[in-house]
């Protein structure tokens, strides 16, 4: 991958998934309110506004990649936390297998970590 095709072949990950959460959001308001009980709508619900949030975090990384630098780690964080914190709460809504609810905190923690990095590599980055 060359340098200049890093930062838009990650970028069109995260719009993926945010394509992704507009659809499970639409999914979840029409067609799953016959299906699923409100406990299991809140947690789809939940996890189509955190893929969301965190698609939108990954592009926003994506567009500051110029400016600070390398952004991998950040970017596989972000990615790694949508499908453990948004992928859980979506199986578990289908499956009820609760148990994936463990799953979901360490989504949470890979966001933590991935905003915590991204600020500090905002902070020590040089000006253009």
């Amino acid at each position: 991958m060359t340098k200049t095709s890093f930062p838009a072949k990650w970028a069109s990950l995260f719009a993926l998934q945010a394509f992704i959460s507009v659809v499970a959001g639409a999914f979840g308001a029409h067609a799953l309110t016959r299906i699923l009980d409100l406990k299991e709508l809140a947690w789809w619900q939940t996890g189509s506004q955190y893929l969301m949030y965190h698609a939108l975090a990954g592009l926003l990384v994506c567009l500051f990649y110029h400016y600070v630098g390398d952004v991998r780690r950040i970017l596989v964080l972000f990615f790694m936390g949508n499908l453990l914190f948004s992928g859980s709460l979506y199986v578990m809504s289908f499956t009820k297998l609760t148990w994936l609810g463990m799953l979901t905190p360490l989504g949470g923690t890979c966001y933590l970590i991935a905003w915590a990095w991204f600020v500090w590599r905002l902070w020590q980055a040089r000006p253009l």
